[in-house]
């Protein structure tokens, strides 16, 4: 089973599956409604986060965050500031399957910095909240991570 790690400045650490999440945003569409000539099931990001929420039991008590940053596979991470996910979709699956190639999710984008900011295989969400903050843009790029081993044989 494919798993997605989501962390919440508030709520803690949780785990979930793209089937899940497409439970807790209630209906799914054609990704293409959002993002013309682009294939596959999606879901609302802001409904999913509604439904996950009030799974949570915080609907009414969680801070509302300012960014949700997203972590690849592929050490890939977009931190995207809140008011530009109006639009979000996540697709979860293609031709019925769970995406393979570019799963577990990816994170679809339209209208916000770029003509369509995209995410592919996605492992990690991370609502976070950022007292202070005014990114207005989203910022991406791979990260620079190095383990103990890695530094040790480039001593």
């Amino acid at each position: 089973m494919q798993t997605i790690r989501i962390e919440h400045f508030e709520l803690g650490l949780s785990m979930t599956s793209p089937a899940e999440m497409a439970r807790l945003a209630g209906a799914s569409f054609s990704i293409s409604d959002r993002v013309p000539e682009t294939a596959g099931e999606a879901f609302d990001w802001h409904s999913w986060h509604s439904g996950w929420l009030r799974q949570a039991g915080a609907a009414e008590t969680a801070g509302a965050p300012t960014h949700l940053i997203v972590e690849a596979a592929d050490a890939f991470e977009a931190s995207i500031p809140w008011e530009q996910l109006k639009h979000a979709a996540v697709l979860y699956q293609l031709d019925g399957e769970p995406l393979k190639k570019t799963g577990p999710i990816r994170l679809y984008v339209p209208n916000g910095c770029s003509k369509c900011l995209n995410v592919k295989s996605i492992v990690k969400l991370k609502l976070a909240y950022h007292k202070g903050t005014e990114q207005e843009e989203a910022a991406f790029g791979f990260k620079h991570t190095f383990s103990a081993e890695d530094l040790r044989k480039n001593r």
